[in-house]
């Protein structure tokens, strides 16, 4: 039977049918180049639709994930080769970072660039099924002859802006921020002290749930372009269980060890360590540590750190109240760590409570003058307010109960009040004082137009 002839409102369906496809499948295929969630957040729903410069401002905590001696394993690999072995990777990956809501960035190498815009918690339960992950992976590498690789992670949140930069003729999404190059700068640090995963202090006080998590302070690590240094943790959830356990087990002998290495008392250091390894003989990075301990020892001798901090001009946030409050709160935790220091525990009872109280006052007028000035990242400084204060609670307990070591308290007062503080002042409240700045800025622009 002869086929019905086709009629002009025929082929014009046919013809949409065939564009829409078209379009479907060109959309998608932009969508492996530019993530989707990128564009999401920048507010654009069609990839047409996207322009040099468009930006977005917002909190993000970023991972960083890479390979483990990569280079010694592409040299024995032809191009071909190193190419299978690294798609054969990636794909493991990718699925697991977007069932955990984050998206990848970017492929830098070798090494996953994720994005997780909504939750730390999200990025770190990544983690761990990243590891476990690998696990599999690896399995299935010794079936074919090949040896197991290991990965690291670095994890931070902080404020990223997200938006497009390049040319005419080529442009890319990117972030940029402080916060990502600290997860960058984490990531390399677990080669180092052969972890699996290092957090930021940021990361840590955005959690929601921090006691689902197993996590040690590992490090102060100056990072490049930044004044002071950042406190690193190491997230252990996902060691061998005999590890885990050993971990948990010596946490406080481990950190006792390191306060006295930070304040360059060497020698009860290397005491201490020896300790802990012989409960924990499989923890690497106690190893690095007793590692480290000989060169600091030739050259520094038996010197003391100074515990305390002492106000510097950048510290100023430009709000004479605001600065005047940081200034005496910074006074009273250096009393607080000197004082614990040298057990003069009659003294501690007023400086906490001078501490509590200060602190408190100060936040308030912090939140109050963001809440008037229509601060957009109010609800992540107060986040940041509320945490130091559970952490305060936590030191003030110890201190009451008449901790032994003197030193090891002495170093998380200066860990968790002083060194805190002022990363929050170069940090939270210099980023409010930049909305300020570029409101003003765009005020005057307004004017001069008008």
């Amino acid at each position: 039977m002869p086929a019905p002839p086709s009629t002009p409102a025929g082929d014009a369906t046919d013809n949409n049918d065939a564009l829409r496809e078209r379009l479907s499948t060109t959309t998608d295929a932009y969508g492996r180049f530019v993530p989707r969630e990128f564009l999401n957040l920048l507010g654009i729903e069609d990839i047409r639709k996207v322009e040099l410069g468009q930006q977005v401002e917002r909190k993000m905590t970023i991972l960083f994930a890479d390979i483990r001696d990569f280079t010694s394993l592409s040299e024995s690999m032809s191009p071909q080769e190193n190419f299978n072995f690294l798609n054969s990777y990636l794909v493991h990956m990718e699925p697991v970072i977007a069932a955990h809501g984050g998206f990848i960035d970017k492929y830098i190498g070798d090494a996953i660039m994720a994005l997780f815009p909504d939750s730390p918690d999200a990025a770190l339960r990544c983690s761990q099924a990243m590891l476990k992950q690998l696990e599999e992976y690896n399995e299935g590498r010794r079936r074919a002859g090949y040896r197991p690789i290991k990965i690291g992670i670095g994890i931070n949140t902080g404020i990223v802006i997200l938006g497009t930069v390049g040319g005419a003729a080529r442009m890319d999404g990117t972030v940029i921020g402080d916060a990502v190059n600290l997860a960058a700068r984490l990531e390399r640090l677990t080669k180092e002290y052969r972890v699996s995963i290092l957090i930021s202090e940021y990361t840590l006080y955005c959690l929601d749930q921090p006691n689902l998590w197993s996590i040690r302070f590992l490090d102060r690590t100056h990072v490049r372009g930044k004044q002071d240094s950042q406190s690193v943790y190491e997230v252990f959830n996902g060691d061998p269980a005999p590890l885990r356990e050993a971990k948990t087990q010596g946490l406080k002998v481990f950190e006792q060890a390191l306060a006295y290495f930070h304040l360059d008392d060497i020698p009860i250091a290397q005491e201490r360590l020896g300790d802990y390894l012989a409960s924990a003989p499989d923890d690497d990075a106690a190893r690095v540590y007793l590692e480290r301990c000989d060169a600091p020892f030739r050259d520094l001798g038996n010197q003391k750190a100074e515990l305390s901090a002492s106000w510097r001009n950048e510290y100023s946030f430009g709000q004479s109240e605001v600065d005047t409050a940081h200034q005496n709160l910074l006074i009273d935790m250096n009393g607080l760590a000197r004082a614990v220091n040298v057990g003069a525990w009659e003294l501690t009872p007023p400086l906490l409570a001078q501490i509590q109280f200060a602190a408190a006052h100060d936040f308030t007028i912090e939140e109050q003058l963001m809440e008037q000035d229509e601060y957009p990242f109010l609800d992540l400084h107060i986040r940041q307010h509320q945490r130091f204060f559970e952490y305060f609670g936590e030191l003030r307990r110890e201190i009451e109960r008449g901790e032994e070591n003197r030193v090891y308290l002495a170093f998380r007062v200066k860990r968790l009040l002083t060194d805190w503080l002022i990363n929050h002042i170069l940090s939270a409240d210099r980023h409010y004082g930049h909305f300020l700045h570029g409101r003003r800025q765009n005020s005057g622009r307004t004017q001069i137009l008008r």
